[in-house]
């Protein structure tokens, strides 16, 4: 389904939940210590802005009275999405927020990924899948980075581990592409990058990704991810923690400068090794 399909589905399910509350004679903090989320989440779902977890849909379908439509529909949502169920609220929040940062600790972020080395991602997880799926998942992930060339697409700040940029994820071939796109972007202006470097020991959020993500009408939100699971995290005192972390993160990287000279040390590398095969 298209961003914009997608989105107005979403729409329409905040419609529909305000119809029912108010049928129900709630008001929106009514509901939300109902369902354990704030009253002002719950106006967020109805304008379709936040999308609601599984659990909290159920919970209000309970509530409500409305014999399961709400779960029924986010599942239904869900499923017609081409990022995997834990993923997909965070993909749509990235296409709304005004500021991104990231870290990654052993992979390039899917937001800077070229094609062939989002592939070569994707079919080493799913080794068995046929072309048509690998194909489907590169599309979904290239789909997102069109954030970063709207004219009113988001700040984005990439912190990603020395790894990364060591990994040789495809090849060398595909590494030195792959290098080379994140220095464009950082001479482009469309990111902010740097590289916590291998000097640094030991570090916070050690082998986990983060992602903080800013809007201009909703407070902000994180998201981590871990093996096949994802905690997209609301809570404000979780996301000022979150923050924090990324702070560490930030005050123990290389300058954007000093990165992109590691970046391109890095490509130099992966270039010999490529004329030597």
């Amino acid at each position: 389904m298209a961003k914009g399909r997608q989105q107005a589905a979403w729409e329409f399910f905040g419609e529909l939940l305000k119809e029912r509350r108010e049928v129900a004679g709630l008001s929106q903090n009514d509901l939300g210590a109902r369902v354990f989320v704030s009253g002002a989440y719950i106006g967020l779902f109805e304008q379709g802005v936040r999308k609601p977890q599984p659990d909290v849909a159920k919970r209000i379908d309970e509530v409500l009275q409305t014999g399961g439509i709400f779960e029924r529909t986010w599942r239904k949502l869900i499923d017609r999405s081409p990022y995997a169920e834990y993923f997909q609220a965070a993909a749509e929040l990235e296409d709304l927020a005004s500021k991104i940062c990231e870290f990654e600790s052993s992979s390039i972020p899917g937001l800077l990924q070229t094609r062939e080395y989002a592939r070569a991602v994707t079919r080493a997880s799913n080794p068995l899948a046929s072309d048509a799926y690998v194909e489907e998942k590169v599309l979904a992930r290239l789909d997102r980075q069109a954030i970063l060339s709207e004219p009113t697409r988001p700040v984005y700040w990439a912190i990603v581990h020395e790894t990364a940029l060591r990994i040789p994820v495809g090849g060398p071939a595909v590494m030195v592409e792959q290098l080379g796109h994140l220095m464009s972007h950082a001479h482009e202006r469309r990111a902010l990058l740097q590289v916590l470097p291998y000097a640094v020991g030991a570090y916070p959020q050690m082998g986990k990704p983060l992602k903080l993500m800013e809007f201009t009408d909703a407070p902000p939100t994180a998201y981590t991810e871990g093996v096949y699971s994802g905690n997209l995290l609301d809570d404000p005192a979780v996301v000022k923690r979150a923050q924090q972390t990324y702070d560490l993160l930030r005050a123990a990287a290389l300058s954007p400068e000093a990165s992109l000279a590691l970046i391109e040390s890095a490509a130099e590398d992966f270039r010999r090794c490529a004329s030597t095969t």
